[in-house]
C-alpha cells in the first residue's frame, strides 16, 4: 500500500486517460491519491476530481509563482473552498526564488497570509521552498507556536537542513528524484532521516523517476521512489510502503489504510 502525497492530476497532461492513470495506480497499490492547487482553478479543479474519485483527495492553495497576480478575491476564495470535506491541507504555498515569477515581497506576504488560514483551520500545509530556504525557515520558526504541522515539498536540501525542518516539526517528501544516477544528496537525506518523518510523491506530471525519467510521471510511479528508498536503507519495501503510508495519514488526518482496502 502506498499513497502518492503530491501530484497535479488536474493539469492536461492527464486529460486523454487521467481513469486509466487513476486504475493503474490502485492496481499497483496506489491506494489514495493527493491532488494539490496551485491557484484558485487548480484548486477547484482538485476538489471535482475528489467527487468523481473516491481515492482522491485534495489540498488547495496559492502557489508563490502568482503570488503577483493573486487577487484579494482569489485569496477570499481558496477561504471558501477548503470548507470542502475532502481538502485536506493548505497547499502549494510557499516561497521559490530560483524562478523569481512574483516578488519576493509579494511571495512572502501570500505565504504568511496562507499559514494564518492554515493556522484558523487547524490544517496541515504543503510548503514549496526553492533558493529560499533562510526565509522559509524563518517564518516557519516564527510561526512555530501556532503551526507546527506540514510537509517540505519535492525536497531538494541536505541532511542538515532535512533535521532543520524535522526539528520545526514538519515532514519531509521525497520525489521521483531519489532514483537520478546522480542525486546523491537526496539520495543521503532519504537514508538517514527517521523514517517516520518521511512521505513520498510523484508531483505527477513532473519529475518521473527512472526508468521513466523524461516522460510523464504518474502516481503509480511512486512504487519506483519506494523501491529505491527501501534499497538505500537496506529495508523491505512493505516497511518503506507502510511507514510512509501511515505518516501521510497521520499528518493529514486521514483514517489509516487496511491491508483490504481498496
Amino acid at each position: 500500500m502506498l499513497i502518492d502525497s503530491h501530484t497535479h492530476l488536474d493539469m492536461e497532461e492527464f486529460d486523454p486517460d487521467r481513469d486509466k492513470v487513476i486504475d493503474i495506480a490502485a492496481s499497483v497499490g496506489v491506494k489514495r491519491i493527493i491532488t494539490v492547487g496551485i491557484d484558485v482553478k487548480s484548486s477547484i479543479a482538485g476538489i471535482k476530481l475528489t467527487q468523481t474519485y473516491p481515492s482522491i483527495f485534495a489540498t488547495v492553495g496559492i502557489h508563490p509563482h502568482n503570488a503577483d497576480i493573486s487577487t484579494k478575491e482569489d485569496f477570499e476564495q481558496i477561504s471558501l473552498l477548503v470548507n470542502n470535506k475532502k481538502v485536506i491541507a493548505i497547499g502549494e504555498i510557499g516561497l521559490d526564488f530560483y524562478r523569481n515569477r512574483s516578488s519576493m515581497q509579494n511571495q512572502i506576504k501570500l505565504f504568511k497570509q496562507q499559514l494564518e488560514i492554515a493556522i484558523y483551520l487547524d490544517l496541515p500545509v504543503v510548503i514549496h521552498v526553492r533558493e529560499a530556504h533562510d526565509d522559509t525557515i524563518k517564518i516557519l520558526f516564527s510561526f512555530k507556536r501556532k503551526l507546527s504541522k506540514g510537509v517540505i515539498h519535492c525536497f531538494s536540501g541536505d541532511y542538515n537542513l532535512a533535521k532543520t525542518y524535522i526539528e520545526l516539526g514538519y515532514h519531509i517528501s521525497i520525489p521521483g528524484t531519489v532514483t537520478y544516477k546522480n542525486a546523491s544528496q537526496i539520495q543521503d537525506v532519504a537514508g538517514r532521516i527517521p523514517l517516520n518523518n518521511i512521505i513520498l510523491e510523484t508531483d505527477s506530471p513532473f519529475l518521473a523517476p527512472v526508468p521513466y525519467r523524461g516522460k510523464r510521471n504518474e502516481p503509480s510511479y511512486i512504487v519506483n521512489t519506494a523501491l529505491k528508498i527501501a534499497k538505500i536503507r537496506g529495508v523491505p519495501f512493505e516497511k518503506i510502503s507502510g511507514q510512509t503510508t501511515q505518516n501521510v495519514c497521520k499528518l493529514f488526518n486521514l483514517p489509516y489504510l487496511e491491508n483490504n482496502e481498496i
